[in-house]
């Protein structure tokens, strides 16, 4: 091991034993090799209104040049205020490149959360999805993204930074595969903007077999190189967790190909 990984070893180590310490039982271990965890965060923790669950890895690199790679899971998450939340934590990341910035991230998610809670007041629906979703952080520790609808509620502002792309990229579909009865068939296209995502999925959504389906999850990531992070998201479309899972594997993935 070089010198730099074995400082950025201690250091990740120093930093997940801080984080256990100051949160208990919200951090939770998902892959301990991999450096894979997930904290639940609430806007108050004794009588919680808004929870969000913060999954991260820490690649190699981290946290001397890159950041760490997350996901935000909150089933009332979405469109903008999804992505002004990022960008936040992004931002954070900037102003302390080369530091931990695991508790900052916490606690401007929390922050968020309180100002959240004093500006609004959850319906029943949400408090309902609230509560599934804290048992889904104990019961199942990789969490998919669950959004309503794939095409409708995908929205996304793009960076200045990102090209206009409106060509529809290839989309390769997969051999149908059948067991027990269900049967399953994966498609595969290159995007590198959210533009593209939509695109996509409402190209394969003109299938009727497809948009007919029980379950349509789908995961992306599209890596945005003038931040040097990834946007990125799933859908789980009613198979509990099953668009995080998929997030998970791609993630994996980009790892290993390293």
């Amino acid at each position: 091991m070089a010198e730099g990984d074995a400082g950025s070893d201690q250091r990740q180590n120093e930093e997940i034993e801080a984080m256990a310490a100051i949160y208990g039982e919200e951090w939770c271990v998902i892959d301990d090799c991999a450096k894979i965890f997930c904290i639940r965060i609430s806007d108050d923790i004794d009588d919680p209104k808004w929870t969000l669950c913060l999954q991260v890895m820490l690649p190699s690199e981290y946290p001397g040049t890159a950041p760490p790679i997350y996901q935000l899971n909150a089933p009332w998450l979405k469109g903008q205020e999804r992505v002004d939340l990022s960008n936040s934590l992004e931002e954070i990341y900037i102003q302390n490149i080369g530091e931990s910035i695991l508790y900052l991230w916490v606690e401007k998610i929390r922050d968020t959360l309180i100002q959240k809670s004093q500006m609004t007041e959850p319906g029943p629906d949400i408090k309902k999805k609230t509560e599934e979703e804290d048992i889904e952080c104990e019961d199942d520790l990789i969490l998919a993204c669950q959004l309503e609808n794939p095409v409708k509620t995908l929205e996304f502002d793009i960076s200045e930074n990102q090209p206009e792309i409106e060509e529809l990229p290839p989309i390769d579909h997969g051999i149908p595969i059948t067991d027990r009865r269900s049967t399953f068939q994966a498609h595969l296209a290159p995007v590198v903007c959210p533009k593209q995502v939509k695109m996509v999925l409402a190209k394969l959504y003109e299938n009727k077999k497809i948009a007919s389906a029980t379950h349509n999850i789908y995961a992306y990531r599209i890596y945005c190189e003038d931040k040097q992070t990834f946007l990125q998201d799933c859908e789980d479309d009613g198979e509990t967790a099953a668009g995080g899972r998929l997030l998970h594997l791609m993630e994996n993935e980009f790892f290993s190909l390293r």
